[in-house]
């Protein structure tokens, strides 16, 4: 675990994602936050070929990217790089955190976990953790936690000790030595019922993370890096923030170059396959794609916020799945974290930004209208033609 250095002068714990330190934070996450590394493996690197298309897309980088804070932008299709762009001091080398996008990461983790059979996403949660029987968990399925149906609410103050658990937020008083596995055995209000609609709660995705640990005897780092990141030719090592204990924070801590992102994106693209290997079970692919409630999405608390956006989506796995054709998969986070996958069409885009805010609808519809004016016009292309974004 890499400890963090003291940054005079720069963001710290107090102010790193608040606007005037976030685009130079976001960057610099392993400075301010204790990490654990997600090696790679620097001689099987998965190398992106240029495409052949020829670009122009003044119109679309100027409004998609400058006008919504755009910190790097890499666009694949038919896994060619087609397109990348980088600002506010990221480059092709430069580790960004991904925010809640790394709900998506563990989601697959989780379920090429349960395809070799060393989890079982249909087990409580207390199968794995027994300390949490108590809690508001106590009956809840590690599949209820992946798509965000366990049916926990938590209370303002519950908020700030979990805020402050992450160790994302600097400590007081008692606060001081606070850890993931404390916060979430605090939680001792009376269960309720799970697998209800659609319910937002990054902390689901910590107890996950937990539970996973328990199951395997392995950090998530490790299996990251033994399951995803070394055979999936990753250009560089990732890393992932933790607690104050040394748990992975699964729940927004993953960071890794836009690159690197692209490349677990083409992955899924290529059905899970590199090459010859078999890195992620197609069933598990196939069943975030297939998957997921959609009348638990429209009930819940994000279906009528994301109406702009789509009226058919699913949420399966920390993946969103919108169903209009052509249909897309996406990964999200706070200040514009996003992995746009569209299958059928083999386009991927990964693009990490700093937003002033955490949630901004604007460039949030910005960004999803971008992708898709950039799918029909890769779906009009030829090859070796070029591609117009601006139409």
């Amino acid at each position: 675990m890499t400890n963090p250095t003291s940054i005079s002068g720069l963001a710290d714990l107090s102010n790193w994602r608040s606007p005037g330190h976030s685009r130079w934070a976001f960057r610099h996450v392993d400075q301010i936050i204790p990490t654990a590394p997600i090696e790679n493996e620097p001689s099987d690197i998965s190398e992106l070929v240029p495409a052949s298309e020829r670009y122009r897309g003044s119109l679309f980088q100027k409004f998609l990217l400058n006008a919504i804070r755009t910190d790097a932008v890499v666009v694949l299709r038919d896994g060619k790089l087609l397109f990348e762009w980088y600002a506010r001091g990221n480059d092709a080398h430069t580790p960004h955190i991904l925010m809640s996008a790394t709900k998506a990461v563990i989601g697959l983790l989780a379920g090429m976990l349960h395809a070799t059979g060393d989890l079982d996403l249909d087990a409580t949660v207390s199968t794995y953790v027994p300390e949490i029987a108590p809690t508001l968990y106590q009956g809840a399925t590690l599949r209820n936690l992946m798509d965000m149906r366990a049916s926990i609410v938590l209370e303002p103050e519950q908020q700030r000790a979990y805020e402050i658990a992450t160790n994302w937020e600097p400590a007081q008083g008692r606060e001081q030595g606070a850890d993931l596995v404390s916060f979430l055995q605090s939680l001792t209000a009376p269960p309720r019922a799970h697998g209800g609609p659609f319910s937002y709660i990054s902390a689901n995705t910590e107890l996950l993370g937990w539970a996973i640990e328990r199951a395997t005897g392995q950090t998530i780092a490790t299996l990251l890096s033994a399951r995803i990141w070394k055979p999936m030719g990753a250009e560089h090592r990732a890393y992932i923030t933790t607690d104050r204990k040394g748990l992975a924070r699964c729940a927004g801590g993953f960071c890794a170059t836009a690159r690197d992102l692209a490349r677990l994106g083409q992955l899924i693209v290529d059905d899970g396959q590199r090459g010859a290997r078999e890195i992620i079970p197609p069933s598990v692919i196939s069943d975030i794609a297939d998957n997921g409630d959609a009348d638990a999405w429209k009930n819940g608390e994000w279906g009528k916020s994301f109406a702009s956006i789509s009226t058919n989506m699913r949420y399966r796995s920390g993946w969103y799945l919108v169903d209009d054709q052509p249909k897309t998969m996406f990964a999200m986070g706070i200040h514009g974290q996003n992995l746009f996958i569209d299958r059928a069409n083999r386009i991927v885009v990964a693009k990490l930004s700093s937003w002033k805010q955490r949630i901004d609808y604007v460039p949030l519809w910005a960004t999803h209208r971008g992708f898709e004016r950039l799918q029909r016009a890769l779906a009009r292309r030829k090859a070796g033609c070029e591609i117009d974004f601006a139409k």
